[in-house]
């Protein structure tokens, strides 16, 4: 947190060269004032001061008397010509935030009065197994939110109790104020502190709500999950998030999933790939083997001589494309198992048959390159 007894070089604090002219210094403000401003930067506790700093040093720099005093004195040179920092409450950030900015640009504090005003978007999330992925699911999602205030009809009066015009701003949602900002006095309007720029207020205000219209409430949602959808997608329900303010419409719902991984397979977009393992000896031969897919298992033909790392495709039988036709492919990855413990009887089969293998029971049809690909596992 900025020391207020040590004061950093304003050169430094907006990060500008010391010969910076005057719209790389406004530039450099801008830019810190957007980030800094402490409306925007609720989770950080040293942001207001930070803040304060850029705009006191915003303040000297901006102005070419006070600059040209502090370029050769410093900070010692402004105070013994009677320049102290301005006293930067939340009024004077507004008007700081008007004058660079204007009415259209950000305006952290409002202005005007205020009306309608949609409500924020809420979160939940799902869990499902691969293969509702793949099928796609309708599942109920409970989550939070906040809801219009059922027991005054979201007017915050208590039912059969009048609304009446604001005393504090007459009505007009508005409440008018001079404050200082580096660029001298200005007049500013704020939204009314009482009524909340709606400028009526309840006499009575609600006992469930307390006057605010709203309240939180657990609610409950039925998701239409597509099949094919991948771990980490949002789906989006409009109008299910928090209830708008003074009549504005509600936010959106939007939903994360999570697909849980599933030991048989490794997802690869829309593919699937899972691993056999052959025995040496059955892959010499060819066998038949058991294999997993999402509809249950399946026979698949290893045909003689099938090579380590050989895949085996499966048109089709992979997750179906998210929201288009057709579906990926599952690919079976043969993984040839050399037996690591032999009985007496094995060993001596096998030294038997190793004598009667010659290079041509070894010749391959791929060349060089295509061999060496395919044990990279290119």
């Amino acid at each position: 947190m900025p020391d207020p007894s040590v004061k950093r070089d304003y050169y430094d604090v907006l990060g500008v060269a010391q010969g910076a002219g005057e719209s790389d210094v406004k530039r450099a403000f801008r830019r810190l004032a957007r980030e800094l401003h402490p409306d925007v930067n609720a989770h950080d506790p040293e942001a207001e001061a930070k803040f304060k700093e850029a705009a006191e040093a915003y303040e000297v720099l901006s102005d070419p008397g006070r600059r040209e005093r502090y370029d050769r004195y410093g900070h010692e040179g402004l105070r013994a010509g009677g320049w102290a920092p301005p006293d930067f409450g939340n009024d004077a950030f507004s008007g700081i935030f008007e004058a660079l900015f204007g009415q259209a640009g950000f305006d952290p504090f409002g202005g005007g009065r205020a009306g309608a005003m949609q409500g924020g978007d809420a979160g939940a999330a799902v869990e499902l197994s691969l293969v509702q992925a793949a099928a796609g699911a309708a599942v109920e999602v409970s989550y939070e939110r906040i809801a219009r205030c059922e027991h005054c009809s979201g007017n915050g009066a208590e039912p059969g109790t009048p609304i009446e015009t604001c005393s504090r701003c007459g009505g007009s949602g508005q409440l008018e104020a001079v404050t200082r900002t580096p660029f001298g006095q200005m007049m500013r309007r704020a939204v009314c502190d009482r009524c909340g720029g709606d400028g009526r207020v309840a006499r009575e205000p609600c006992a469930r709500c307390r006057g605010v219209g709203r309240v939180a409430e657990s609610a409950r949602v039925s998701v239409d999950v597509p099949a094919g959808i991948e771990d980490g997608q949002r789906i989006r329900i409009a109008g299910r998030g928090h209830e708008g303010e003074r009549g504005g419409p509600a936010g959106d719902l939007y939903v994360s999933v999570r697909v849980r991984a599933d030991e048989r397979f490794v997802r690869d977009g829309d593919d699937l790939v899972t691993v056999v393992d052959i025995p040496a000896p059955l892959a010499a031969l060819g066998t038949t083997v058991e294999i997993p897919t999402l509809d249950g298992s399946e026979q698949l033909e290893i045909v003689p001589g099938t090579q380590p790392s050989s895949v085996i495709v499966l048109r089709g039988q992979g997750m179906p494309a998210l929201r288009r036709r057709g579906s990926g492919d599952l690919r079976v990855v043969v993984n040839v198992v050399v037996p690591r413990r032999l009985s007496d009887e094995q060993r001596d089969l096998l030294e038997q048959l190793s004598s009667t293998i010659t290079a041509e029971n070894l010749r391959s049809d791929e060349n060089v390159f295509q061999r060496l690909k395919r044990a990279i596992g290119g």
